[in-house]
Order: structure tokens, then C-alpha cells, then sequence
């Protein structure tokens, strides 16, 4: 062996060594001489900053034995002694402790798009048996139907995609879950930091996609030995923040080195105190009001003419919608229930036909109210809305959740308080109900506009949209949800559906758009629900892409499609009245064409096409029972439908009439 001095340096050594690093993003990409650009930083021989790769040949022995005589240093404080991993390894071990920890948490769905970068997570997911991982190959459907599920569960599901536009793909979905107060997971795969910058394929800035929309995000890096210990708590924390008084999304954008493939190690020790919270403190407040709230509110609406109005998600857990209808009754005011509130069952107390009812200019001005109680979230019904800002009472704002609903400013104050506890805290106090003229005169409201109502409905054999709406929950088995798009169809639900308890209904009303509604209804039907989907054709259309994931499925879903061959709201709307026609059709209308029944069966959907009411409640019955996943197409006719809209109308406000509640004409 040789020894003594060092020989003479090596003839390059005396070159710069500097650290390799990614170019700046502001730099060029450095270019072969014939113009094509060259990867990363490699530079000719003579460049002097040519990035060096290894020690000089004769230091490096030195420095291996420099190590063996200090020894390997210690890992840090709280680390566990475990081997090196390499890389795929590395990987694979830090999701699987991701998942490992959601398990004990109480996660149980996940939906993963397909892609190499999120290789590690897609693997520990579906290699582990507590999950239920559904693959969709388009993310916006994806991301849809994680929404769906955590709508129904409260739970979060877990959203997995690779990195690029992938990530991209879930905005629509993550505003939604944003909006309407969602707990989700979104776990997007990314390049790690030297590939940033440098136009790397595949690679977009994802820091921060979603900006406000979401309540975290986090970019913790590419996986590292000396961060095993926090693994579990990042898990955890993820997790907590899609709960609280507001749930919704959270981001975690996890960057990947390759290789991505490995098999996991031993996982970090599982830590008593990140366990999950107690089931009742998942969905928002659970607090009541106040010494101070209580000796305010309660003196208020003792004997005055009042409405609980229960909005979007009023009722959550079990038992808020009989403590909400309990305290209604305890008032003597109406319950005037929306049809996602959770509060829209059979009762005397429950009003089902306000809309309807209010565009009788006589019995608005008769049934104007003192004081307001608002519960939920926001109404489907416009003209509901209207008749509460213009009523002048004293309205008052309740929900578990801080974003209590004011578009129109209407509210004296908002309190967030659990509803179901408020209601209690109320009722041991007693107050004076309202008089009874008031409890009776709404209880004749309800019956009298029902009644004209269905006879209206009775009389025609043909599809009628709002016969639709009604028929199609009133199929649904005790346990079912029905999931309802936004446009006409939640419109109907809301203003001529029937009270019907045991069926959850959900419509994706925080943004209020027409996307993603079949994917949601995936989603919630992935939970092992019966659901069914009532939606028009161009929401179906919007999201045929669902239907690519729908086919290899066994999901008890039937998705009933109503056909008026293109946007049917819109011929309520003022652009009717104004526009031209040509181009109200070319433009609002937008007619489409489209096979649906055909576009099912391209599929490998069954699906079945109706003309008359009795064909569209034996198709939906006939789909029911036979389980597995079905489309009836309810064929319709745009500007029959807005003239059955206004004879269901005039029913109710000449019924109204003649019974000497209002006038004989809708205002």
C-alpha cells in the first residue's frame, strides 16, 4: 500500500468545485452547437463551472478513512434507529406510513387518477385492505366524486394524482368542496425541487394551485430519513384541518424521487396522541349560545309571528331535524324546509310549498313575518329568498359553521352554535308561542297548495320535470340519497317535491355549478349507498366522461336524465323575453342533439328511454330492483315545461284564493 504525501494533483483538480444544484429559472437552457437545447447543466470541459461530480480520486480515500475513525454521527434526537433506505424505498415507506395513520383515523375511501409520479401513495393505497380505492382515469371525475363521498360520510376521502395539468384537473372540485364545506384530502404528486424550473417534463408550478380555496397546504419535500418521525403527525394534521367549524380541502403536494417503485420499511412508531377527535366534534360547532346570547334571542321571538327557515345541511347529525321541528313547534311558526336542509319531513310544522305559495302577492303580504330564524345554508328558492328580504323582520343567522349565508345583508346577527343545542337551550326556557291564527293560517297554506299541486301533476299522462323530480324521490328506498344537479332539477326538487324522510339529498349548491354532478353521485354511491342521480342533459353531457368509470363498477346508481335537448333554465330566465330566438337557441339553449340513451349504452350502461310519466316511474322502480347501475332518459319538451311550471302556479294561487287566503293571481 502506498503511503506518504499525496502525489501531485490530478491535471484537472485545481478546477471549481461547485455544489450541484438547478439551474435559476430565469436562465436559459444551454444549447448544443446546433441549436438544440441541452439538459440540466452539463458544460464543456474548459467551462469552469462545470459542475463536478466526485471528490479528485486521491482525496477520496482520505475522506473514507476520516470516517471511519469518527464513526457514523448519531441520529437526531427522536429518530428511531432504522438502515438507510434507498430511494423507491424511502418513498415507499413514507406513504405508507401516510396511509397507515389516515387507516387509524377513520379514512377509508380514496380516488386515484392514473400516473407514475404518484406510483409510491397509488401502491400503499391499494395494497392496503382497510381502503377502498376506486381508480377513475379523468381527474376532474375524480375529484368529483371524492367531493360526493365526503359530502355523505363527512369524512374526507383521499384525492390522488400525478403531477402536471393532473393536479389542474381537480380546481372545479376543490372550490366546490371550498364552498359547500367538504372535507377532502388532495394529494398531488410532484417533481422534486431540481426538476422545478427547468422545464422538466410533466412539471407545472403547483405550489399553492387552489389559493384560498383550500384551509392547508403543505409541501413537505421529497421524503428523508431524519424526517421519519414527523411522518405520522403531517398524516394527522392533514386530516384535522379538512374537519372543524368549517371542514373542506386541504393540499398536500408531495414531491417524488426516483426511482418511484420500492418496497416499504418499517413504519415510525404509532404515537397515542395523534388519534382522531371524537366523532361528535367532526362537523363543526357543538357549542350552544351564550348566557349573554340566551337572554338576548329568547325574549325576542317569545309570541311573535315568526319562520325557522332551514336551509342547505341544517340537519347533519342524528337528531337535528327533531330538535329543529320540536323548536318549531314549541314557537307555533312554520318550518319552511329546503330540500337539502334535512328537516323537509313529514310533519305539520313542515312547509313544502312556499315558493309556490309566496307568488300570491295577497298571501306574501298576509304571511309576512316578525322575526326570522335562519338555520343552514342557503335556499334553492328564489322567490323564498325575495319574500325574506323584503319582509322587514328580524332575522337572525344560525350554523355549526362559521360562513353563515347573508348575500342579501338581511341578517341582525349570525350565530354559530350547534342548532340541535340551541334548539334545547331554547325550549327549557318555554317562551310564548306565536298566535294561533298565524300557526293555523300556514298549516292551511301547506295542505291547500299540496293538493293543488299533485292534481295538477295528475292530470298530465306526459314527462312533466317537476312530476320528475317528485316521482324519482318518492321511488327511493328508506337509506337511499339522491343526488340533484344544480339548474332545474334541484329547482323542481325544491319547489313541488313532496316531504320525505329517510333519503338524503345533496346537490353540489357552493358554487352552483353543473359539473361533475354524475361523478358525485359515483361518489356517494361508492360508500355503498343506494343513490340516484336526477340531473339534465347538459349536465349529463358535462360529465359523460363518469360514465367511463361507471362501466366496470357495481354500483346500485340510476341516473335519471331529463331530456329537454338542451338548458331548460334558461326559458325562465330574462334572455328568453329579450334575446332573439335564433340566438337564444344558438347561444342559452344550446340543443345537442345527442343519442343519451345510446351515449349510455356506448358504455356498457343499460339504459332505457321514457315519454309518459308511468314510463319513467316503472323505468326508475324497474332499475331499483335490479341493482347495479342504470339510465332512464326522461324525454321533455322546453317550452311545454315553462307552461306546466305556470299552471302548477295559477293552481295554487286560485286554491289559495278560493279558500280566502290570497288573491287568484300569482304576483
Amino acid at each position: 500500500m502506498r503511503r506518504g504525501r499525496a502525489g501531485p494533483p490530478s491535471p484537472r483538480s485545481d478546477r471549481p468545485t461547485v455544489p450541484e444544484r438547478a439551474a435559476p429559472s430565469n436562465v436559459g437552457p444551454v444549447r448544443n452547437r446546433g441549436g438544440a437545447p441541452r439538459s440540466g447543466l452539463r458544460r464543456s470541459r474548459d467551462d469552469p463551472l462545470r459542475v463536478r461530480r466526485r471528490f479528485p480520486c486521491r482525496i477520496a480515500p482520505r475522506h473514507r478513512r476520516l470516517r471511519r475513525l469518527m464513526g457514523t454521527p448519531p441520529s437526531p434526537p427522536g429518530d428511531p434507529p432504522a438502515a438507510e433506505l434507498g430511494t423507491a424505498d424511502l418513498n415507499s415507506t413514507f406513504c405508507a406510513a401516510l396511509v397507515d395513520q389516515w387507516s387509524r383515523l377513520g379514512l377509508r375511501h380514496a380516488f386515484v387518477s392514473p400516473g407514475s409520479r404518484s406510483t409510491p401513495l397509488a401502491l400503499a393505497l391499494v395494497t392496503d385492505p382497510r381502503w377502498h380505492v376506486e381508480v377513475v382515469i379523468d381527474e376532474r371525475s375524480a375529484s368529483f366524486a371524492a367531493v360526493g363521498c365526503g359530502a355523505l360520510t363527512g369524512v374526507p376521502a383521499v384525492l390522488l394524482c400525478t403531477s402536471g395539468t393532473a393536479a389542474a384537473e381537480f380546481h372545479a372540485a376543490v372550490v366546490e368542496a371550498h364552498q359547500s364545506a367538504v372535507p377532502l384530502l388532495v394529494v398531488t404528486a410532484d417533481r422534486p425541487p431540481e426538476l422545478q424550473g427547468v422545464w422538466a417534463p410533466q412539471t407545472i408550478d403547483q405550489r399553492r394551485l387552489y389559493g384560498s380555496a383550500v384551509r392547508w397546504y403543505c409541501e413537505p419535500g421529497p421524503p428523508m430519513e431524519a424526517g421519519r418521525s414527523s411522518w405520522r403527525a403531517l398524516a394527522t394534521d392533514a386530516y384535522l384541518r379538512t374537519l372543524g367549524v368549517t371542514p373542506g380541502p386541504v393540499h398536500l403536494d408531495l414531491a417524488f424521487r426516483e426511482p418511484l417503485a420500492g418496497e416499504a420499511g418499517d413504519l415510525p412508531p404509532v404515537d397515542p396522541s395523534l388519534s382522531a377527535p371524537p366523532p361528535e366534534t367532526r362537523r363543526g360547532a357543538q357549542w350552544g349560545l351564550t348566557d349573554e346570547e340566551r337572554a338576548r334571542l329568547v325574549p325576542a321571538l317569545a309570541g311573535r309571528r315568526g319562520v325557522v327557515v332551514a336551509g342547505v345541511r341544517a340537519a347533519v347529525e342524528p337528531g337535528d331535524s327533531d330538535a329543529i321541528i320540536e323548536l318549531a313547534h314549541l314557537l307555533g311558526w312554520p318550518l319552511l324546509a329546503d330540500a337539502q336542509s334535512g328537516c323537509r319531513l313529514p310533519d305539520p310544522a313542515v312547509v313544502t310549498t312556499s315558493d309556490a305559495a309566496l307568488r300570491s302577492v295577497d298571501v306574501a303580504e298576509r304571511l309576512r313575518p316578525e322575526f326570522v330564524l335562519r338555520i343552514g345554508g342557503l335556499l334553492a328558492s328564489k322567490v323564498l329568498a325575495g319574500w325574506l328580504r323584503s319582509s322587514g323582520a328580524l332575522q337572525i343567522g344560525l350554523d355549526r359553521s362559521d360562513r353563515i349565508p347573508d348575500p342579501d345583508r338581511q341578517l341582525t346577527r349570525s350565530i354559530v352554535a350547534d342548532p340541535a343545542t340551541v334548539a334545547a337551550q331554547i325550549a327549557a326556557l318555554a317562551p310564548a308561542p306565536a298566535p294561533i291564527d298565524w300557526t293555523r293560517d300556514w298549516a292551511a297554506v301547506e295542505v291547500i297548495s299540496r293538493a293543488a299541486i299533485d292534481a295538477t301533476l295528475d292530470r298530465h299522462g306526459e314527462v312533466t320535470e317537476p312530476a320528475v323530480a317528485g316521482d324519482v324521490l318518492s321511488a327511493l328506498p328508506d337509506g337511499a340519497a339522491l343526488v340533484v344537479a344544480s339548474s332545474m332539477p334541484v329547482r323542481d326538487l325544491e319547489w313541488y317535491a313532496a316531504a320525505r324522510g329517510g333519503v338524503t339529498v345533496w346537490s353540489n349548491r357552493g358554487a352552483n355549478g353543473i359539473d361533475g354532478v354524475v361523478s358525485t353521485a359515483i361518489g356517494v354511491a361508492a360508500t355503498g349507498r343506494t343513490t340516484a342521480a336526477l340531473v339534465g342533459d347538459l349536465a349529463f353531457l358535462h360529465d359523460a366522461s363518469a360514465l367511463t368509470a361507471l362501466r366496470s363498477r357495481h354500483l346500485d346508481l340510476v341516473i335519471v336524465v331529463v331530456d329537454n335537448n338542451g338548458g331548460g333554465i334558461f326559458s325562465f330566465l330574462p334572455q328568453r323575453s329579450v334575446v332573439e330566438s335564433a340566438t337564444f337557441e344558438r347561444v342559452f339553449a344550446t340543443p345537442h342533439g345527442v343519442d343519451l340513451a345510446a351515449l349510455a349504452g356506448a358504455h356498457g350502461i343499460d339504459a332505457l328511454v321514457a315519454e309518459t310519466r308511468a314510463g319513467v316511474r316503472s323505468g326508475v322502480s324497474g332499475a331499483l330492483a335490479r341493482r347495479g347501475t342504470r339510465v332512464v332518459v326522461a324525454r321533455s319538451e322546453r317550452d311545454h315545461n315553462v307552461s306546466v311550471h305556470d299552471e302548477i302556479n295559477a293552481a295554487v294561487a286560485a286554491a289559495l284564493g278560493s279558500a280566502g287566503l290570497g288573491d287568484a293571481g300569482c304576483g
